[in-house]
């Protein structure tokens, strides 16, 4: 059975692997997705990505409850709220294009908030051990 804990470090292993994903894409020079091989795994990549930014704020303060210091926790978590929300909507623009280039996933990886919710992720992960 899967614990909160357990959930989440799921949810971090699938955004790391999209990202890692992204950055190959984003250095295939692709104009466009359609009809490229890879196309239809950044596809997939940028829903199971989106799916695993659903939530993620909530399924941290799930895997933390009762967790000392608790007001620090509580911090964090809000901190992971706003980053996880900004990088969605990011994912959310580039999964409703036609066509997404490696240019523009080049930049999806590039944003600010993308960046800063992985090493918020990259903290979580280590404060909760693997």
């Amino acid at each position: 059975m899967s614990t909160p804990v357990d959930d989440v470090k799921a949810r971090i292993d699938a955004i790391e692997e999209s990202y890692e994903f992204f950055l190959a894409y984003a250095a295939q020079g692709l104009t466009t997705d359609q009809g490229a091989k890879s196309g239809g795994q950044l596809r997939d990549f940028l829903v199971k990505t989106e799916h695993a930014l659903d939530g993620l704020a909530d399924a941290i303060e799930s895997a933390v409850a009762g967790r000392d210091p608790a007001a620090a926790w509580a911090d964090l978590v809000g901190v992971v709220r706003g980053d996880a929300r900004a990088a969605l909507a990011a994912v959310r623009l580039v999964a409703a294009r036609q066509g997404v280039s490696s240019q523009l996933v080049d930049n999806l990886n590039a944003s600010v908030h993308v960046r800063a919710l992985l090493t918020d992720l990259f903290l979580v992960d280590d404060l909760l051990g693997r």
